[in-house]
C-alpha cells in the first residue's frame, strides 16, 4: 500500500486563502440578505397601517357607490376607454404638437407685443389718443344737439353738402378764399388806424377814382348779379342724380 505525499505548503496556504475569501463572501451575502428581510420587515410595518387604511376608504367609497355602480357600468366604460384609446392617443399627439408650436411661436409673440406697445406709446406722445377724445366730444355735441328731423335733412342733402365741399376744394376756389381771407385779415389790421368817424361821400368818391377799387366794385356787382340769378333748387347734378331718374308726370 502505497500514501501520497504531503501538499507543498505554498499550495495549502492558497486553498486557505481561497476558502476564507470564499466565507467572507458568504458571510457578506448573509449580511446583506439579513439587512434586506430588516428593511423590508420595517418597510412591511410602516406600510401595513396605511394599506389597511386605504383598504378601509375603498371599502367605504365603494359601498356608497355600490346603489348606483354596478359592474356592468364599469365594464362598459373599460369597454369605451379600448374603443377611443387611438382617438385619445392622436388627440394628445396633437396637444403635443401645440405645445411645440405654442413655445416656437412664444418668442415671436413677445416681439409683436413689444412692438405694439412701442406704436401705442409713440401714437399717444403725438397726441391722437388726445385727438380722438376731442373727436368723441365734438361727435356727443353733435348728437345731442341735433333732432331727428334735422338728420334726416342732412342725410337728404348730404349729396349736395359733399358736391358743394368738392367745389371748394378746387384749386381756383381756394386761391379766392385764400386772396379774400387775406384781404379780411389786412382790412381788420387798417380799422386799428381808422378813425372812429364814417369816412365822407367826397372821400368815397375820390377813392372811386382808384382803378383798383372801381375793378373790385364791378366784379362785386357782377357776381352779386350772377347770384341773383341763380335757381335756388339745386340741379340733379348737384344732388347726385340724373333727370332721367325723376318719375314722368302721369297723363291725365
Amino acid at each position: 500500500m502505497t500514501t501520497s505525499a504531503p501538499a507543498p505548503a505554498g499550495e495549502l496556504e492558497a486553498k486557505i486563502d481561497a476558502l476564507t475569501a470564499q466565507v467572507a463572501f458568504l458571510t457578506e451575502e448573509a449580511t446583506q440578505a439579513k439587512m434586506r428581510r430588516e428593511s423590508w420587515t420595517e418597510l412591511s410595518n410602516d406600510a401595513m397601517p396605511i394599506a389597511g387604511d386605504l383598504l378601509g376608504v375603498l371599502e367605504r367609497e365603494l359601498g356608497e357607490l355600490s346603489a348606483d355602480v354596478e359592474i356592468t357600468d364599469i365594464t362598459q366604460l373599460a369597454r369605451r376607454l379600448v374603443r377611443v384609446a387611438p382617438v385619445l392617443d392622436r388627440a394628445l399627439g396633437y396637444l403635443e404638437m401645440f405645445s411645440e408650436l405654442a413655445g416656437d411661436m412664444w418668442p415671436l409673440t413677445e416681439q409683436m407685443v413689444d412692438s405694439a406697445t412701442d406704436r401705442l406709446v409713440e401714437v399717444d406722445a403725438k397726441g391722437y389718443f388726445t385727438f380722438a377724445k376731442g373727436g368723441l366730444r365734438v361727435v356727443d355735441e353733435v348728437v345731442t344737439n341735433f333732432s331727428d328731423e334735422d338728420v334726416e335733412a342732412l342725410g337728404d342733402n348730404v349729396v349736395l353738402i359733399l358736391n358743394t365741399v368738392k367745389e371748394l376744394t378746387q384749386p381756383e376756389i381756394m386761391a379766392v378764399l385764400y386772396r379774400m381771407i387775406g384781404a379780411v385779415q389786412r382790412q381788420q389790421a387798417q380799422l386799428e388806424l381808422e378813425s372812429a368817424e364814417a369816412p365822407s361821400l367826397f372821400h368815397l368818391m375820390k377813392r372811386m377814382r382808384d382803378p383798383e377799387i372801381r375793378k373790385g366794385l364791378g366784379r362785386a356787382l357782377n357776381t352779386l348779379s350772377v347770384v341773383s340769378e341763380v335757381d335756388p333748387t339745386p340741379s340733379a347734378a348737384m344732388r347726385g342724380t340724373s333727370e332721367t331718374n325723376q318719375p314722368e308726370p302721369e297723363s291725365n
